[in-house]
């Protein structure tokens, strides 16, 4: 059953790449239905495995024998537990709503099957990453979601723009990927096998230098797919792909992916001692924040939504970094379900505005679109952190066990990025949603199809009870997940009660900024006098800080240049000219040489008694000597 998980979305996938074009619509029920049976395998995985003892929860099952070379099995294994059934729930749910959502947001593409049949194998793919015992079947998975974002970001590729994004999300992923090969190549040199489990029960026979260096590699892959600082600048630029793949990539997918390494790696980085540790929380830290002010600026109501997605991965790197794994799965469950939501909300409102996502020129469309305009304040509520939305329990959980380790500074940085994440998102929502009615001319605005609303309803849901999956009692998250990850510490008693209450304080705080500023009567006004404190600032945030340009004129400008000098002059001077040469010598012989070859008897018969008397010549010369 475990194996089937990751065979009926990639049976579902290889089916309508070939014979998609034949079954119109129906394409889209066969894709629905085998992530949705994937689904319901995983359920019944889930239920087994609450039948077995805490300590006896962990299963890995040899499907097929792979490569065996000097030493090294890299069979096709696959390991089941607490960790990745949690992640294969995530992935096959959250997906299977947006495959229903895809149905109707979908229609009419004159590619509608292609687009399923990439859906379900982006999900193979993941599912082949979080249940792989094997870092060769692991890297299998990882390529796969990379190779599935580059079909899906570009899936409209006669867009130019959307293209540039695949391909820009494509190089960037290739640069992180690489970092991870190295460190798949250093760890099984040194533990002498591929195994997940092996090598996280051998790792601390590394030494604390090694493990330090494969932890690191690992991470520098985690960096790409999950954008952390420095690879984070494609996910920005993968909103050119249809809102659905958006949804799926920062949800349930791909990004999630680098969390999932490090989490299940955890042995390996608490080898390294403190120095992998922290470079994990401070890289998710800094980008927590780097992304929030990003977001605090954009227009673009899907990009908007990336920074977000960045920034909340920075918070489950730094729960990662300062050991409450588990409490970083948490936020990874809540997230998925309040950012696939606001995706899904956010394409529903283009839906309605034939494709605009300027939000300037968006407001009021609570009262045009109550489905869309009740839900989306679900995931509004849920990612700002207000009780007892699910984002609420998590983030919490988040900033109070940094709070625990004594990781002071990074609990002010989380606290700063939680104000902000609430003023972003309040800005968005208000915007949006709030105020008077104000859409494209000539538009008529119109609720969510049914299919749509039904996910985005689920969803909705989701995002207000899903933080009571971690409540104390008999099944709770944490507690599940401790066979793997252990038991987080987390402060009690007062601490912990004030601990909740700043964040919550800090999320009204942004609410109310936002409602000042763009939701009441002289909200412009003040607007205007703010930016104008700091227009340099505001300016560079703008425009990303300017990261793009520095890499352009870093990175890409040099490669371009020193591509096309070997180009135009390495290649065709040098390369060519040595080529080239060595043919102009021999034209050069041959076109003089051949005239020796005549055709004529008597030239013939010249040079042949030429030969003769030299010949002869030589001879007597010798006898006389």
């Amino acid at each position: 059953m475990a194996a089937a998980v990751i065979a009926l979305p990639l049976a579902g996938a290889a089916f309508l790449l070939f014979f998609g074009k034949r079954m119109s619509k129906a394409s889209a029920y066969i894709a629905s239905g085998a992530i949705a049976l994937s689904f319901l395998s995983g359920l019944i995985l889930f239920f087994r495995m609450l039948g077995e003892p805490g300590e006896e929860r962990s299963f890995v099952m040899k499907v097929y024998d792979w490569v065996n070379v000097g030493g090294i099995h890299g069979n096709g294994e696959l390991l089941l537990d607490p960790l990745s059934i949690v992640m294969v729930l995530v992935v096959t749910g959250v997906g299977t709503l947006i495959h229903v959502y895809s149905i109707g947001y979908m229609e009419g593409d004159p590619r509608y099957s292609r687009f399923f049949a990439y859906l379900n194998l982006f999900c193979a793919a993941m599912l082949i990453l979080v249940l792989a015992d094997n870092l060769l079947l692991l890297f299998v998975g990882w390529e796969g979601v990379g190779l599935c974002s580059y079909l899906l970001i570009g899936f409209w590729f006669e867009r130019e723009v959307a293209a540039g994004a695949a391909k820009k999300a494509f190089i960037v992923n290739r640069i992180g990927d690489f970092s991870f090969l190295l460190g798949i190549f250093l760890i099984a040199d040194e533990i002498g096998s591929l195994s997940v489990t092996e090598i996280n029960a051998g790792a601390a026979t590394m030494g604390t230098t090694l493990a330090t260096v494969g932890a690191l590699l690992l991470f520098g892959g985690a960096t790409g797919k999950s954008a952390q600082i420095p690879l984070y600048v494609w996910l920005p630029d993968a909103m050119e792909g249809p809102t659905p793949v958006s949804a799926l990539i920062h949800a349930a997918t791909m990004v999630t992916a680098g969390v999932y390494v490090v989490v299940r790696f955890s042995p390996l980085f608490v080898a390294g001692g403190t120095t992998a540790l922290t470079v994990v929380a401070w890289i998710g830290a800094l980008t927590a924040l780097w992304a929030a002010l990003m977001a605090a600026f954009e227009y673009d109501i899907k990009r908007v939504l990336a920074y977000s997605t960045i920034s909340q991965l920075g918070y489950m790197f730094i729960a990662s970094g300062v050991a409450g794994y588990s409490i970083g799965i948490f936020h990874l469950v809540t997230h998925a379900f309040f950012k696939a939501l606001l995706f899904l909300g956010a394409g529903a409102v283009m839906h309605a505005l034939a494709g605009e996502t300027d939000m300037r020129k968006m407001g009021g469309l609570r009262r045009a679109m109550p489905v869309v305009g009740l839900t989306f304040a679900a995931g509004w509520l849920a990612i700002s952190g207000i009780f007892p939305f699910a984002g609420f329990w998590s983030k919490d959980a988040i900033l109070a066990v940094a709070w625990e380790q004594g990781e002071y500074a990074l609990w002010a940085l989380g606290l700063l990025t939680a104000a902000l994440t609430a003023f972003y998102m309040s800005r968005m929502y208000f915007r949006v949603f709030e105020g008077d009615l104000e859409v494209p001319e000539g538009i008529h605005v119109h609720d969510a199809p049914r299919t749509m609303a039904v996910a985005l309803v689920s969803l909705g849901a989701l995002s207000v009870v899903g933080g009571f999956f971690n409540l104390p009692g008999v099944l709770t998250l944490e507690h599940f997940l401790a066979p793997v990850l252990g038991e987080p510490e987390v402060p009690h008693g007062v601490i912990a009660w004030a601990l909740a209450g700043a964040a919550l304080v800090v999320a009204f705080a942004g609410i109310f900024v936002a409602r000042a500023l763009y939701l009441q009567p002289e909200g412009d006004a003040r607007r205007e006098r703010l930016e104008k404190t700091a227009p340099w600032f505001v300016g560079a945030a703008r425009s990303k800080f300017y990261v793009d340009e520095f890499y352009g004129r870093a990175i890409v400008a040099p490669g371009k240049a020193f591509a096309g000098f070997c180009a135009d002059i390495f290649d065709k001077r040098v390369l060519d000219g040595l080529v080239n040469g060595v043919a102009w010598v021999v034209n050069g012989v041959s076109s003089k040489g051949r005239h020796v070859q005549t055709g004529y008897v008597r030239n013939y018969a010249v040079i042949f008694l030429l030969g003769v008397v030299v010949i002869a010549s030589f001879m007597f010369l010798r006898v006389g000597v």
